[in-house]
């Protein structure tokens, strides 16, 4: 199945999430084989790091976002932690601090989008400022209704300038998350995600599907697009993610650079040294 085609918000489209089937399978019926195929793709995400450090003409923005327990964390773990953290690291947005609040929206973001040849995944993104920012109106409507093209421009710029950006937004029911939280309930090692605010923000469930799908509707571009991916059953969420970011690597034809030493004059010190050595 063609993951890319299948979750893609294809740009000028309107997202409806009831149209959406967050515990879809993608067409992919056996778990195992699943797992196999994401075992491998971990691999081959980490020679196309490499190739993307040495090459250094590109670098690779991966944004997540999602309702609590739709699986970020989860995600960054099982997927893209098969990286190599020299060259791979994670920008939580929460709460903007004193500093960040005394600049435009942006200034956070743009301060932890990743150099040539590095890759950074957002854990939540600049797309908080018209998500959570809108639904408690943080700011007045004339404000955050102008980010839409902000976030655009800025995108732009960072794709112009050699990035790739890939947005998945982790999609899980309402019921499902509810089952997740109980979960964490149970669960001694998760008890410590627990805040009270989970599920005061259950009560606006509504809204922010409606301000996700304005956010998704309007900043899918081809240079930035969005990819709704179905997380309730954590091994698809895994294949689906890790495919794209695969594939999407791919198609930069990345290679290793030329060396910038004369081999033939190493290799003759190389030999002489050890000549000399026996």
């Amino acid at each position: 199945m063609d993951y890319q085609q299948q979750f893609r918000v294809a740009p000028g489209t309107h997202v409806k999430f009831k149209d959406l089937d967050p515990s879809s399978k993608g067409g992919n019926d056996d778990k195992a084989a699943a797992e196999e195929e994401t075992a491998r793709c971990q691999k081959r995400l980490l020679e196309l790091q490499e190739l993307l450090y040495a090459e250094h003409r590109h670098s690779l923005l991966i944004c997540l976002q999602g309702m609590d327990t739709a699986g970020k964390d989860g995600t960054i773990s099982h997927v893209l932690g098969a990286m190599n953290p020299q060259g791979c690291r994670v920008a939580a947005f929460r709460e903007p601090s004193t500093e960040e609040q005394a600049h435009d929206f942006l200034w956070r973001a743009h301060r932890a989008a990743p150099a040539k040849g590095e890759v950074v995944i957002f854990n939540r993104s600049h797309y908080e400022d018209v998500l959570i920012a809108r639904v408690h109106a943080l700011v007045p409507k004339p404000v955050w209704s102008k980010r839409y093209d902000a976030i655009n421009a800025f995108e732009q710029g960072l794709a112009d300038n050699g990035t790739l950006i890939l947005k998945f937004c982790l999609n899980i029911s309402k019921d499902e998350q509810l089952k997740r939280f109980k979960d964490r309930l149970d669960d001694p090692s998760k008890q410590w995600k627990i805040s009270e605010a989970d599920y005061k923000e259950r009560g606006f469930w509504d809204a922010y599907l409606e301000a996700y799908e304005e956010a998704l509707s309007r900043c899918s571009t081809e240079h930035a697009p969005w990819y709704v991916i179905p997380a309730e059953r954590k091994w698809f969420r895994n294949l689906a993610v890790a495919r794209i970011v695969v594939e999407q690597l791919e198609a930069l034809k990345m290679d290793y650079p030329k060396p910038a030493v004369d081999l033939a004059k190493i290799r003759a010190e190389y030999h002489a040294a050890k000549k000399d050595q026996a």
